[in-house]
């Protein structure tokens, strides 16, 4: 897995291997992936910014919250992200299965994962509890280029489809970023309908 950070492209052209065996060999690992990547990927919602608002919240629950909730953006991710992808592939003519865009997504989003054991200890280290509460420290110059890396670590993944998608199916790169386009932007819009609803 953490090959995928320096050569993506090798790791991408193993799902070429569609077999019962490839699935299962990675399975466990993708688990433990999306749920790491949920877990950084919550962490840096307005949600967890107020955490410690509820006088309730101490280091303990905010590290339980996280956890249930990285799970369940993990599924959300790997799930409706899949499905996502698998449309936008096959608007574009591949006849990928759905077990594959889910792979695909799921591959894409370690570098959260290198976010939430790099990124998060140093934001905790400075920031502290004003972290997880409203109006804290962390809004200053520091939380600014803190969010700046987030975004970073947002086109990184993106890449990461980019290239999956690509080596899976043999594409060039405009077909392949049309895909990911696509999937990203339905993404986007369920996500605003089930936040919205």
């Amino acid at each position: 897995m953490p090959l995928i950070l320096v050569r993506p492209g090798e790791v991408f052209a193993a799902l070429r291997d569609s077999s019962d065996e490839q699935a299962e060999a990675l399975s466990e690992p993708m688990v433990a992936v999306t749920i790491l990547a949920g877990t950084a990927m919550f962490l840096s919602t307005a949600t967890a910014g107020q955490l410690f608002d509820d006088p309730e919240f101490d280091w303990l629950l905010v590290a339980v919250e996280a956890f249930f909730a990285g799970v369940l953006v993990a599924l959300q991710n790997y799930w409706l992200g899949g499905a996502a992808l698998l449309l936008g592939l096959r608007s574009l003519g591949s006849m990928a299965r759905y077990r594959t865009a889910r792979q695909i997504v799921g591959l894409s989003t370690i570098p959260f994962v290198l976010a939430l054991l790099v990124v998060w200890p140093v934001r905790i280290a400075v920031f502290g509890e004003d972290l997880f509460r409203s109006g804290g420290s962390d809004e200053g110059t520091t939380g600014y280029v803190l969010n700046a890396v987030d975004a970073g670590f947002v086109l990184w993944a993106l890449a990461l489809a980019i290239v999956g998608v690509r080596t899976v199916e043999g594409w060039g790169l405009v077909r392949s970023l049309g895909a990911t386009a696509f999937a990203a932007t339905l993404f986007g819009l369920l996500l605003a309908v089930a936040i919205l609803a």
